[in-house]
């Protein structure tokens, strides 16, 4: 019994894709045949990078303060948010992580960057961040830095 059914199982299935392939549409796809994205799928990617930006002591004038900015296109309440945008596409093509924290055990040089401190929430690249900033050390210093348009230059 299980001898016949594995001879016929086969040809079963042989069967249900040769009935599947003639209600199948044969006329060949031109380029307009293709179906469009929805208007809602497209607004969605293009929305897809919201962060807002709070940032406190920079010691530069009217940098401190939070600031929307979105992505894809640029906008927002951010003072530089094309140039902001264009970072954080250039680090996502370079596949790094700009909110990572500094690794635990890093060996950092000891130096002051000054008081600055920055708070980066929202999404970007379709995962939540809640990232915070300083420039309390060598290794906080390069990290903020890394991210200047998004976050400010902040001066010591």
């Amino acid at each position: 019994m299980s001898r016949r059914f594995s001879l016929v199982a086969p040809a079963t299935l042989a069967a249900s894709l040769v009935a599947v392939a003639a209600f199948t549409p044969t006329a060949v796809a031109g380029p307009l045949d293709l179906a469009p994205l929805p208007l809602s799928s497209l607004l969605q990617e293009q929305e897809q990078d919201r962060l807002t930006v709070t940032v406190v002591d920079t010691n530069i004038t009217r940098a401190d303060g939070t600031y929307e900015l979105s992505c894809g296109p640029a906008g927002g309440t951010h003072p530089e948010s094309a140039s902001a945008c264009a970072r954080l596409d250039e680090l996502a093509g370079e596949e790094k992580d700009p909110f990572a924290p500094v690794p635990k055990g890093q060996m950092c040089t000891m130096q002051m960057g000054g008081p600055a401190t920055a708070r980066v929430t929202g999404t970007w690249q379709g995962r939540s961040v809640d990232a915070t900033f300083s420039r309390k050390n060598g290794c906080e210093i390069s990290r903020w830095q890394n991210l200047v348009p998004v976050l400010p230059a902040a001066r010591g």
